[in-house]
């Protein structure tokens, strides 16, 4: 198995999702960045990932990545939410995501908004003020969840 599927069986073993791992570097310092988000609903709203559970998972994976790691040299891990106002870079997430408010920067600089309703192949449906909008994944140069205050 490779560390990925490891690390996504102790996600799922706290009811959670794997959204996302990255390595970025900061300051100087390497960070290898487990981002989760929660399994529950509420009032159709996935629930925020509590510190706790960050917590719990860390604690969980820390010794596997004693065991391999997955960089070379010094390094942090960070477990956490991705964010209210997430980056959508992988099918995954759009998957994920279903039932958000998304804006996408199309490659031809085309903006939309609206709220994510479906995922077929790499077909992104959005319903832009009650008209479906349907945009070719490959189409798409940046897109985020976006939160109305």
């Amino acid at each position: 198995m490779s560390l990925e599927s490891d690390i996504n069986s102790f996600v799922e073993s706290v009811d959670m999702q794997l959204y996302d791992i990255s390595t970025v570097n900061e300051f100087d310092e390497i960070i290898y960045r487990i981002s989760v988000i929660s399994n529950e609903f509420e009032d159709s709203k996935r629930k925020p990932v509590s510190l706790d559970k960050c917590a719990e998972l860390s604690r969980l994976i820390s010794p596997l990545l004693d065991v391999t790691p997955p960089v070379s040299g010094d390094y942090r891990m960070e477990v956490g939410s991705p964010g209210i106002e997430r980056k959508l870079n992988k099918l995954k997430h759009y998957n994920l995501s279903i039932g958000e408010r998304v804006s996408l920067l199309l490659n031809d600089k085309t903006k939309i908004r609206g709220i994510l309703t479906k995922v077929e192949n790499s077909k992104i449906f959005v319903d832009v003020d009650g008209k479906e909008t349907l945009v070719d994944f490959g189409e798409i140069l940046k897109a985020k969840i976006y939160f109305e205050w």
